[in-house]
């Protein structure tokens, strides 16, 4: 329901964008992007064509600009980028959290760059070349280096008195994080504790010393999944020696969600996360060349596969008629299993320890399917041809190819992850290939021994 209403609440502002942009009123325009946060103004700024989206961009409050573009795919920063000149660039990131700053580094000018470490004090400008220094796609990466520290041989007056006199504090800060003498983490402190406890209580005796901290070398969606499992609302990052550099908070990770999401939808179908929906025709004809052009080799694996079979077909026409039948119902079930693999692998839920038992599982649910469904289409296949053979033949063939279908559908995402290839971009094609050249092979094969 609220997915459902989130979108329609897109649907409907940026159908009043459109009409008021197609109107040529700005006023309204303006007025109803800067009513929208960063990240609803990214979101529409993706949905626009590209002229009506400069329009737009040249229409949002520049105090905006650096998260706006925090908030959109790498395509569309790119072309927003392009509409900018070195200083207003430099006037839009400059303020933003380290965290952010660093996610946007790659895409920026190398002038940019440099002038923004010009503008920074000592401090930020080494924590941002800290946090350059790691892995993409790391803890590292992700962590902001502005956290708030305190010791346990002070009270929470003395750390209420030093919040007051700090001003402010970094956004979900639900903790603050206790480090010894050499900053190595200790533990946590709720900012919730500190506010329910007496003045003159020691903060040793307050801690949290369980709550595991992120080695910063931590893959990205490892560190999803340890918030997930945990509930946290922000987690430390420490280095080797458990030296305490930053913290990753929950907005963080809920990119890495989503990112992970769109990856997985648009892998499927040999496309980038990050491509823009209204990139240049030659830009998208050109990334969407390469799996197209995988996908016709192994149609052609298959045609080969039919075509060995020339003199049965011409024969007993009625298998031309059938043999879709095979090859689909393999396909769907074969993309039913692949797709339950490679959301498992995703969450860390499949490894050398159950892949025996899944596999045994997803072998007998295509074995059940096979023989329900193979009942169904033989008998149809029987009474629409007049041939009882036939529709044992092509039952047979249904039962053979679900159960390969469930076989491939385990085996090549742990084939394909073992190869360093991303199932979730590959498995597709190779089971589709799987599936439809067994369904051929089975069907065709059986007929050849049986009918003729």
């Amino acid at each position: 329901m609220a997915d459902a209403a989130h979108h329609d609440k897109t649907a409907r502002q940026l159908r009043l964008l459109s009409d008021a942009l197609d109107s040529g009123r700005l006023g309204p325009v303006r007025r109803l992007v800067n009513s929208l946060s960063p990240a609803e103004i990214g979101n529409l700024l993706e949905s626009l064509p590209p002229a009506k989206r400069n329009i737009v961009w040249g229409l949002v409050d520049p105090e905006d600009d650096g998260e706006v573009l925090v908030h959109v795919g790498d395509d569309v920063r790119e072309s927003l980028l392009a509409e900018m000149d070195t200083d207003e660039i430099v006037a839009a990131v400059e303020d933003l959290d380290i965290d952010d700053l660093a996610e946007l580094a790659e895409d920026l000018p190398d002038t940019v760059i440099e002038e923004v470490l010009k503008s920074m004090d000592r401090e930020n400008r080494e924590r941002l070349e800290q946090v350059l220094s790691y892995e993409e796609d790391s803890a590292g990466r992700l962590m902001n280096p502005d956290v708030i520290t305190v010791r346990t041989d002070v009270t929470v007056d003395v750390v209420l008195r030093y919040l007051r006199l700090r001003g402010e504090i970094p956004e979900h800060t639900d903790h603050l994080f206790v480090v010894s003498r050499r900053h190595q983490y200790l533990g946590r402190v709720s900012v919730a504790s500190l506010l329910t406890h007496d003045a003159s209580t020691p903060i040793n005796e307050l801690f949290d010393d369980e709550q595991p901290a992120i080695p910063v070398d931590t893959p990205a969606h490892d560190v999803a999944s340890q918030f997930s499992d945990h509930d946290w609302v922000s987690a430390p990052v420490v280095d080797h020696n458990n030296i305490l550099l930053g913290r990753i908070t929950i907005d963080d990770v809920v990119d890495i969600i989503r990112d992970h999401a769109a990856h997985q939808a648009l892998s499927a179908a040999g496309l980038d996360e990050d491509e823009d929906m209204f990139s240049p025709v030659a830009r998208a004809a050109r990334r969407r060349a390469l799996w197209l052009g995988i996908n016709l080799l192994t149609a052609f694996l298959a045609s080969w596969v039919i075509g060995r079979f020339e003199g049965t077909i011409e024969r007993l026409v009625a298998l031309a008629v059938l043999m879709p039948i095979v090859a689909s119902m393999g396909g769907v079930a074969g993309t039913q299993t692949l797709t339950l693999m490679v959301r498992g692998m995703a969450l860390g839920q499949v490894g050398m320890g159950n892949v025996g038992a899944l596999l045994n599982k997803e072998v007998m649910v295509g074995l059940l399917n096979g023989l329900a469904w193979a009942m169904v289409v033989g008998v149809v296949a029987a009474l629409w041809f007049g041939d009882w053979p036939l529709g044992g033949v092509i039952a047979a063939a249904m039962v053979i190819n679900l159960v390969t279908a469930a076989l491939a559908g385990v085996g090549v995402p742990l084939l394909l992850r073992r190869l360093r290839i991303d199932p979730a971009l590959a498995g597709g094609v190779v089971l589709t290939t799987v599936t439809d050249v067994m369904g051929f092979f089975s069907f065709l094969g059986l007929a050849t021994l049986v009918l003729l």
